[in-house]
């Protein structure tokens, strides 16, 4: 991990598991089967199981085929919530949220490029792994948390179908048809 990896991590602590949990459960309890909100949950999850496979990967082939499907899940789940729903934060009043939203992602992804120079089976791998990975949780922490269940409150019913509609047409163009 660099100094500067070092320092963010002291300066902001990460959420804990329970602050994580009484999110999610937040965003649970707002989501209804089918909508944006319920797709987005489902990839988190997803994303999450993936670090989990990455970290848990006996040697290095085995670890730069689950890194590649772990990057595969974040760029596609990105591009879809920077398609269909930072947008739909920003109409919501909430352009701060979808700045930063637009800009974590894109350091998540920066972070996920330098991953692929290190030895994966090294230490060096395993710290910048865990970096991306509590990144990830705190972005995910701040969407299930407030961002989306604000916004899942506050949208009428057509731009809730319009939203999910577009984000599962942008998730389907970048991960295939059978996503």
């Amino acid at each position: 991990m660099s100094i500067l990896d070092k320092a963010i991590a002291a300066i902001t602590p990460p959420e804990s598991d329970e602050a994580r949990a009484k999110a999610r459960a937040k965003a649970e309890a707002a989501a209804r089967p089918g909508d944006w909100l319920s797709q987005i949950l489902g990839h988190h999850r997803g994303i999450e199981a993936q670090f989990a496979a990455v970290k848990a990967a006996p040697d290095a082939a085995t670890r730069r085929a689950e890194q590649k499907k772990l990057g595969i899940l974040l760029t596609g789940h990105s591009i879809a919530e920077e398609a269909a729903i930072y947008p739909a934060l920003a109409a919501d009043k909430q352009v701060g949220h979808a700045e930063l939203a637009y800009q974590e992602q894109s350091a998540a992804k920066m972070e996920m490029g330098l991953l692929e120079r290190l030895d994966p089976m090294s230490e060096d791998y395993l710290d910048k792994l865990g970096h991306i990975e509590g990144a990830v949780a705190h972005h995910v922490y701040s969407e299930e948390g407030t961002w989306f269940t604000e916004l899942a409150e506050s949208v009428s019913a057509e731009d809730q179908a319009r939203i999910a509609l577009r984000y599962a047409e942008e998730y389907g163009r970048y991960m295939g048809a059978g996503a």
